[in-house]
């Protein structure tokens, strides 16, 4: 029988929602890190002929790790609310917020959307 006062199951549940950002962070920024590698071939290949092959791949490559992160966070959220939602009274933390986690995160997946129209478009 388990005690309905634990606080430790609402913050275990936080706890992953937090690893699953992180997650989705690394996946953005290896995202980013892979469309900015297509300018980098332009700037080293100066004289050289660059197909517009190479450059549209990393492009295409680095917004897909960008929108799988934006996903992440915001499957992530979604998760984290069905579970809250789940909890009898009981078993929330009195006075802590709860819907923090899962704005930042639905904030980070609206940002990678707008970085990866961003880069479409100036491309």
């Amino acid at each position: 029988m388990s005690y309905l006062d634990d606080p430790r199951v609402y913050f275990a549940a936080e706890r992953t929602l937090l690893a699953w950002q992180r997650s989705a962070i690394a996946l953005m920024g290896l995202g980013f890190v892979i469309e900015r590698f297509g300018l980098f071939i332009q700037l080293m290949a100066q004289g050289h002929p660059v197909s517009q092959s190479q450059t549209t791949l990393s492009l295409y490559i680095g917004v897909g790790f960008i929108l799988i992160g934006a996903c992440t966070a915001v499957f992530s959220a979604i998760q984290f609310m069905v579970f809250y939602q789940s909890l009898s009274t009981q078993e929330k933390p009195r006075g802590h917020v709860y819907w923090l986690p899962p704005a930042v995160n639905f904030f980070l997946a609206v940002s990678a959307a707008a970085l990866s129209c961003w880069l479409v478009l100036t491309r």
